[in-house]
C-alpha cells in the first residue's frame, strides 16, 4: 500500500471540552460515598485567555503518554507533507464534553481496592479487572474492539518464579566471596527452562554495555564476551561537555536525556546479542531513576511472552548488583569502581577482564497463562476514514501481592495505573457523546503485563488487530496528576514529532504551555506502553505532569515527585490518599481528549521530525 494520501473530505468540524463537575460530590457512580477521600469544591483558578474551569479537589500525579498512530488511506490526492498541526474550523476546547473528577475517582477506587488484589496477571485480580472493563465498555455503549466480535485480545504469557539454589559466588584474587540473594544481588532468567546457571564464568567489566555506531561508541572493543558474564553500568555514558564540565555533552547520547542505550532492557538485549552467559547491571538510584527496592520486586513471579524458541536466545542469567556489592566485587579484582566508571566515559574505553570467576544457580517454577488485553471500538463517522484509528492505551495490571511493607502485602497500584485506566474510561464516555462524531475510529486498548516489561502493548504492536499503517495516534495514560492544577504540561521527548503542535495548540486554549521533561535522565520515554508503538514506527507523544503548579512554590513539583518515587512507587502505599487533588488531572484528561479528537479529524498524518530515530521505520511502513 502507498503512503496515505491527503484527505479531501473538507474541513472537519470539531467540538471542544468543557471541564466542569458537580462541586462537593463525594459519591461514586453508584451513589455510594467514597471513604477516606474528601472532595471539596475548588475556586476557579485564574487561567489566561478568559477560560475558567471548575473542579474537584482530590490530589495526584498525572503521567500521560501519548502515542499517535495514523493508519490507512484517505480519499483524495497525494501523500501529506509535514506542516502545521492546526485544523480548520476548530471549535473551542471549552465546548467539549465535560469530565467529572468524582467519576474518575470512583473507577480508581474500584480498580485499586483490596478486592482486586493488585491486579497481577493470571490472578483473581485479573479476572475481576477484565470483567469490570468489559462491563464498563458495554455500559458506555462501545462495541467490541477485536475483529472477532469480542472485547478481548488473548495475551499468552509464561510465568516464571526463580528460586536461588546457589548464591552468587565470586572466586579470584586469592579469595572467595559470597553475595547475599535479595540484599546484594537480584537475578532471574527469561529462559523457559527448569534451571539456569553460570558456573565459573569469567567476569568482565564492560562499561555501559553500549554499541552505538552513530556515536562512534563501542564498549566491547576487541573482547569476545560469549559464554562470559559482563558487569555493566546503568544509563547512558554521562560524558561531560568539553566546554562546561558541569553539563553533559549534548552531542553524545542526547546529553542529559536518556536514550534507549541507557535502559536496562537494552543492556540485557545487547549482552544476549553478543552471547554473554550472564549480565549483571550495577544499580545506582540516581541514574536508574528508582531505588533498589524496585529491582527486588523482580523476585516475585515474572512473566514473558510465549516465544517459539522459549527465550533460549537470552542470557542464562540476568540480574542487578547493588553499588556496595559492586564495589566489593571490584575491590576483590584489585579495581576501584569510581576509577573504572571514569574510564567508561570515553570512546577509548576497552572492556576490563577482572580475572574473577562467578557462579550462580536458580530453579524455576513455571506456568503458562492466557492473560488479556481488553479493547473497545468507536466507529468513525466518515465511511472513507473509519478504517483509520486513534488508539488510547493504559495498562490495567499492577504487581499483585508481594513482600509486606508495614503489614500490607497488596500492591494496589492506585496511581500506577488504576488512574490511567480510569482516565481512558472517562475519555471513552466523552467520545460517545461528542458531536459531531470523530471521522476516524477510536480504539480504547487496556493492555496487560506492562509491569512485566510492556508485554501487552508489545503483543498488540507486533500482532495488531488494526494495521499500524492505519493507526494515527496512540495516547497512552500511565498515572495521572494527583497534585493540583499546573500552568504547563511536560512533554517527554519534546520535539520528536509534529504531534507536539497538536498538543501546543490545545494547551494554549487552556492558557498553558509545553515544557520539556525535567527528569529526562530517567528515560521515561522508554518506560511505558507508547514505546512499543514508537518502535514499530508510530509517531509517539508522551506527556507528564507539569511542573509549574498554581499557587505552589517552585520546588513543589520536584518535592512531590521525589516523595512519590521514594515512598509509593511500586509499593503497597500506592493507594488513594485523602489529599489527592484531581483538578489538574481533569485539565490534562480534557487536553488529551481534545488532541485525540482533533487528530481523528485532521487532514494529515502526524510525522516524526527529521532525524528522529523512529522516522525511517515509519516512512518504510507507509511506502509498502
Amino acid at each position: 500500500m502507498g503512503r496515505p494520501p491527503r484527505c479531501s473530505t473538507g474541513p472537519p468540524s470539531l467540538v471542544g471540552v468543557r471541564t466542569s463537575v458537580d462541586r462537593g460530590s463525594t459519591r461514586d457512580s453508584s451513589g455510594a460515598a467514597l471513604p477516606g477521600v474528601t472532595v471539596e469544591a475548588s475556586s476557579p483558578a485564574p487561567i489566561p485567555n478568559g477560560i475558567v474551569f471548575s473542579g474537584v479537589l482530590l490530589m495526584g500525579r498525572l503521567s500521560v503518554l501519548l502515542v499517535f498512530v495514523v493508519v490507512g488511506a484517505c480519499s483524495g490526492s497525494s501523500s501529506s507533507a509535514p506542516g502545521s498541526a492546526s485544523t480548520p474550523s476548530v471549535t473551542a476546547i471549552t465546548t467539549m464534553p465535560q469530565f467529572e473528577a468524582p467519576r474518575l475517582l470512583a473507577d480508581i477506587k474500584v480498580l485499586s481496592s483490596d478486592e482486586f488484589d493488585g491486579r497481577a496477571p493470571g490472578s483473581k485480580g485479573e479476572e475481576l479487572t477484565v470483567k469490570y472493563l468489559e462491563d464498563q465498555f458495554r455500559k458506555i455503549g462501545l462495541g467490541p474492539g477485536n475483529a472477532d466480535g469480542t472485547y478481548i485480545q488473548d495475551l499468552p504469557l509464561v510465568g516464571i518464579t526463580a528460586t536461588n539454589t546457589k548464591a552468587l559466588t565470586v572466586t579470584g584474587g586469592g579469595k572467595t566471596t559470597t553475595f547475599k540473594w535479595h540484599d546484594d544481588v537480584v537475578a532471574w532468567t527469561r529462559r523457559v527452562a527448569d534451571t539456569a546457571s553460570i558456573e565459573n564464568s569469567e567476569l568482565i567489566f564492560a562499561g555501559y554495555g553500549v554499541t552505538a555506531p552513530e556515536f562512534n561508541w563501542n564498549d566491547f572493543k576487541d573482547v569476545d564476551v560469549k559464554g562470559k558474564t559482563i558487569v555493566v553500568l546503568i544509563n547512558d555514558p554521562q560524558v561531560p561537555d568539553p566546554s562546561d564540565s558541569s553539563k553533559l555533552d549534548a552531542a553524545l547520547f542526547n546529553g542529559k536525556a536518556m536514550t534507549y542505550y541507557g535502559r536496562w532492557t537494552y543492556k540485557f538485549e545487547e549482552g544476549a546479542r553478543r552471547g554473554a552467559a550472564g549480565i549483571l547491571i550495577v544499580h545506582e538510584t540516581g541514574p536508574a531513576g528508582y531505588p533498589f527496592s524496585v529491582v527486588q520486586g523482580n523476585l516475585r513471579e515474572r512473566f514473558d511472552l510465549v516465544t517459539p524458541d522459549k527465550n533460549m536466545g537470552r542470557a542464562s542469567i540476568e540480574g542487578w548488583l547493588t553499588i556496595d556489592a559492586t564495589r566489593k566485587l571490584l575491590a576483590q579484582a584489585g579495581q576501584d569502581f569510581d576509577a573504572l566508571k571514569k574510564q567508561a566515559l570515553t570512546r577509548d574505553f576497552r572492556p576490563v577482564p577482572l580475572k574473577l570467576q562467578a557462579s550462580l544457580a536458580i530453579r524455576n517454577a513455571m506456568r503458562t497463562i492466557q492473560s488479556k488485553n481488553v479493547l473497545a471500538r468507536l466507529e468513525g463517522s466518515d465511511p472513507q476514514l473509519r478504517d483509520e484509528y486513534v488508539v488510547y492505551t493504559a495498562h490495567w495490571d499492577h504487581l499483585g501481592e508481594g513482600e509486606p511493607v508495614r503489614g500490607d502485602k497488596i500492591y494496589n497500584g492506585a496511581l500506577d495505573n488504576a488512574s490511567g485506566v480510569a482516565s481512558v474510561l472517562e475519555i471513552a464516555r466523552a467520545f460517545t457523546t461528542v458531536m459531531p462524531r470523530p471521522k476516524r475510529s477510536i480504539l480504547f486498548l487496556m493492555v496487560g503485563a506492562e509491569e512485566q516489561g510492556l508485554l501487552g502493548s508489545q503483543h498488540y504492536a507486533e500482532q495488531p488487530i488494526y494495521p499500524l499503517a492505519k493507526t494515527l495516534a496512540n495516547i497512552n495514560f500511565d498515572g495521572i496528576n494527583q497534585w493540583g492544577r499546573t500552568k504547563d504540561i511536560t512533554v517527554i521527548g519534546m520535539g520528536a514529532s509534529d504531534l507536539d503542535d497538536h498538543l501546543r495548540d490545545a494547551a494554549a486554549e487552556q492558557g498553558r504551555t509545553l515544557r520539556p521533561d525535567p527528569e529526562s535522565e530517567k528515560g521515561f520515554y522508554y518506560r511505558s506502553d507508547h514505546f512499543n508503538f514508537a518502535k514499530q514506527g508510530v509517531p509517539a507523544l508522551y506527556t507528564d505532569t507539569g511542573v509549574d503548579f498554581v499557587g505552589k512554590p517552585a520546588e513543589y513539583s520536584q518535592q512531590k515527585r521525589d516523595e512519590y518515587t521514594n515512598n509509593d512507587y511500586h509499593a503497597p502505599s500506592d493507594e488513594i490518599k485523602p489529599d489527592w487533588d484531581l483538578t489538574g488531572a481533569i485539565d490534562d484528561v480534557q487536553l488529551l481528549f481534545t488532541v485525540g479528537y482533533r487528530v481523528a479529524n485532521a487532514e494529515k498524518f502526524p510525522e516524526w521530525k527529521p532525524g528522529n530515530e523512529f522516522k525511517a521505520t515509519r516512512d518504510a511502513m507507509l511506502k509498502n
